[in-house]
């Protein structure tokens, strides 16, 4: 979840599969999750988090829809702590920072509801 300086969240819609969420991707073997999450949003949407930059875990959540062991960390990117460079990706399609309040139609159930938990400072959920 990465926020600029005026509160708004960074979310991507991909070529693949329809719906606005926020950038993510797998971890790769021998990778940590803070090292996947760097290397994910670089990917997908050009940010480049300093080195010097501990990103918070908000939530480590259980998505077993599409995977029987699939677990989804959440961490939340302040502005401050990164820099933007252009990228151009295969797999999205367009990416835009948007206020909780102005959130695409067809932004995902599941990132609303986290994009939620963080608003309110909710507890996360156990599950995705």
């Amino acid at each position: 979840m990465v926020f600029d300086e005026a509160g708004r969240v960074l979310l991507v819609r991909h070529t693949y599969v329809d719906g606005w969420y926020m950038p993510g991707g797998g971890v790769d073997r021998n990778e940590t999750m803070q090292a996947a999450m760097r290397r994910e949003v670089d990917e997908e949407a050009g940010v480049l988090i300093s080195p010097e930059a501990r990103p918070y875990l908000f939530g480590l959540y259980g998505n077993f829809r599409a995977f029987k062991s699939d677990h989804i960390a959440l961490y939340l990117v302040p502005h401050g702590t990164y820099s933007m460079v252009p990228r151009e990706s295969p797999e999205i399609a367009e990416m835009g920072f948007f206020a909780l309040d102005a959130l695409p139609a067809d932004t995902t159930p599941g990132t609303r509801a986290r994009l939620l938990e963080v608003a309110r400072g909710e507890e996360p959920a156990e599950l995705w």
